[in-house]
């Protein structure tokens, strides 16, 4: 058996007016990882740009990448890309930044200029901490943090990382502080912002960047590297929005030259008061000048603690993933205890196995379209409990920008007991939490919805939140997808007129049975049972609401699709704008291609992977063929999968020419004009 837990996030839309599509990739191979729920570290890249000079960036990156993956972690560099920001840098990507010329240091205060400018730089403490959270990685590892100038009293020269820490929840490894500055005041400033500071190991010295000891005690410390995961945990788990500094003191080999470089410090930083530098130019400035003193050995340190600090943040990121595993298999079985408590009372123990997946008619159509290269973004909401975090992070690869997280509320939450075939035996859910997608929160997003190429509707969300969508859509000309998600809730947009404003819609035959009886038309008492029988049933029942529809693609399981539509060049066309109406319909079936019935794992959300793959052909502007193709393709992969969507859907395994490669069975056209009307 296997029992999915999963949010239902409802309503996505494509491309326009997306932040994390447009402005914030995620690297194939972070994505994947954030997806699988394997443990990622956060990596900086200033350091790369303003911390050393090339090669010595380049190969220091290099070299930290390798720990964190010799740890058994996944590393994602951060950095600004022609007005991108990325989290995870290839090495062609990681080369244009060591080289970049003059590349901007990107803090909070400098992303929007970075980005609206189309400009290149490196991340910062506060902007990588920035980027991580909103892809979802817990663990940021550095090599030391900013903070307040001495002097800071006056000219209030105080480090963005400081207010950044306070209000992001990451955590950051890091030396410590580094001498130049205020390491009292900067403490001082911390526990201000309610940020919790730990030295890692035995001792509650707080480091100072290429010393041991700073002279200052931090307020905790953690002994190793399970005591920091239980720690980070711990501040997820009770909703801290603040992040967490794990100060981590320089190897003690490298810390014999303390002496020579903190005097060098001191030099350097009486010159630069001297050149009157300020601000983002002092570190650098000192930095480099430290080093000339020193004859690299300060760079040398700085290239070992910043290795140390990898190997430390990987392990601690690998035992926090293990953590949150553990916490998420606690509160499965909670739910199976809960939600099949019943069976236990006939005395009844059924063997199985226990897996979470993340799913939802609307989630599941949006990650899909996400994985093809399109960019949905979601309206939706979930609760303020355990399964929220794990759903944000799932969908991390996604924009989850517009899911609003409600106090006191729990997320939608789905028990299923799945067979050995794949398919649902029982099914036992908490849903309420739809009825908080209110039309007044969708309405927070009327430009959205005004501007999107589709609206796709999920069947779960309130009667009036599907009229309030298609009376906007009526009103700015846009497409309309309607997927039922069940036979009970295919009613919704036909108990008024807001039917009449869909384009699309893809039910089952029972889905579609509902929606002929909601308009009080005739349905079948019994289903059909042979092939022509259900395409000769489908078609008739489409036929009515092709009055106001485009298109009409009924899902027949094994059976494949039947698309109903307005017959153009011997088939149906999907297009909205295509001219005249022919006059005609037409029904065309497509076989699926077979999958062998012990290949077949789940298939929840093979329905849902059909509709994306159509709707992302769609929006690619492909024929019909070619878009029916794709979502079959992309069903195919989905139920081999226990995921409802497969990770291995993305632009290479679903592409057109990966689909135009294959011997699809041969098409059946149905002329619909020409069937009998009896149902």
């Amino acid at each position: 058996y296997c029992i999915s837990v999963f949010s239902m996030l409802t309503n996505c839309f494509p491309r326009k007016h997306s932040f994390a599509g447009n402005l914030f990739k995620i690297h194939p191979y972070v994505s994947k990882a954030l997806a699988e729920n394997k443990p990622v570290v956060a990596l900086e890249s200033t350091i790369i740009t303003h911390g050393m000079p090339y090669p010595h960036n380049l190969n220091t990156a290099n070299e930290v990448e390798a720990i964190v993956r010799a740890q058994g972690a996944t590393p994602a560099a951060i950095g600004v890309l022609q007005g991108r920001v990325h989290v995870g840098l290839s090495q062609k990507e990681l080369e244009f930044l060591s080289r970049g010329g003059t590349p901007l240091k990107v803090s909070r205060r400098d992303l929007a200029y970075a980005v609206s400018k189309g400009l290149s730089g490196g991340t910062t403490v506060s902007g990588t901490m920035i980027a991580a959270h909103k892809a979802g990685i817990s663990v940021f590892v550095t090599g030391g943090i900013g903070g307040v100038h001495r002097d800071g009293a006056k000219t209030m020269d105080i480090s963005a990382d400081l207010m950044e820490l306070g209000r992001t929840p990451v955590a950051v490894v890091s030396a410590g502080v580094k001498s130049i500055l205020d390491i009292g005041c900067t403490l001082e400033f911390l526990e201000t912002q309610g940020v919790c500071v730990a030295t890692f190991g035995e001792s509650k010295d707080f480091p100072a960047f290429f010393t041991r000891r700073s002279g200052f005690i931090s307020p905790y410390n953690v002994a190793d590297v399970q005591e920091a995961a239980e720690l980070i945990a711990s501040a997820s788990w009770l909703g801290l929005q603040s992040g967490l500094l794990v100060a981590v003191p320089i190897p003690e080999e490298h810390a014999a030259h303390g002496e020579e470089i903190e005097e060098a410090i001191q030099a350097a930083v009486a010159e630069a008061s001297a050149m009157s530098l300020q601000g983002k130019d002092v570190t650098p400035f000192i930095l480099q000048r430290v080093n000339e003193l020193t004859q690299g050995r300060s760079l040398q340190a700085n290239i070992a603690l910043m290795k140390n600090n990898a190997k430390i943040g990987s392990q601690i990121a690998c035992a926090l993933s293990k953590l949150q595993r553990t916490k998420r298999a606690a509160l499965l079985a909670d739910s199976v205890w809960n939600s099949f408590y019943f069976l236990l009372q006939f005395g009844q123990t059924n063997p199985g196995s226990v897996f979470q997946s993340f799913g939802g008619v609307g989630r599941n159509i949006a990650d899909c379209l996400s994985r093809l290269g399109e960019v949905p973004l979601f309206i939706s909401a979930i609760g303020s409990d355990f399964h929220s975090d794990a759903v944000l992070s799932y969908c991390a690869h996604m924009n989850t920008s517009a899911v609003a997280r409600i106090q006191e509320q729990r997320t939608a939450t789905y028990c299923a007991v799945i067979t050995e075939t794949g398919e649902l035996s029982l099914g036992l859910g908490d849903m309420d939490i739809h009825q908080k997608i209110t039309d007044q929160y969708v309405s927070q997003f009327e430009e959205n919805l005004s501007s999107a190429q589709l609206l796709v509707l999920d069947g779960n969300i309130p009667v009036p939140t599907i009229d309030y969508i298609c009376s906007v859509a009526r009103k700015r000309a846009v497409p309309v997808w309607f997927e039922p998600t069940d036979s009970d809730k295919a009613c919704k947009p036909f108990l008024s007129e807001s039917w009449k404003t869909l384009t699309y819609t893809s039910p089952n035959l029972m889905e579609l049975c509902t929606m002929n009886r909601t308009l009080g038309l005739p349905t079948p008492k019994v289903l059909p049972q042979t092939l022509d029988e259900v395409l000769h049933c489908a078609a008739l029942l489409s036929r009515p609401l092709l009055e106001h529809l485009r298109c009409v693609v009924v899902t027949l399981g094994p059976l494949g699709v039947l698309v109903c539509g307005e017959r153009r060049d011997g088939t149906v066309c999907l297009k909205t704008k295509t001219g005249p109406p022919s006059g005609l319909l037409n029904a065309v079936h497509y076989p699926s291609m077979n999958v062998l019935p012990e290949d077949i794992v789940n298939v929840s959300g093979a329905g849902d992977s059909l509709a994306a793959g159509m709707i992302a052909g769609l929006l690619q502007g492909w024929g019909t063929d070619d878009c029916v193709h794709m979502g079959l393709l992309a069903a195919q992969l989905s139920l081999k999968s226990p995921h409802p969507i497969a990770p291995s859907v993305d632009k290479n395994t679903v592409s057109l020419t990966k689909i135009r490669s294959l011997a699809w069975p041969p098409c059946t056209c149905l002329w619909m004009d020409q069937l009998s009307a009896s149902v």
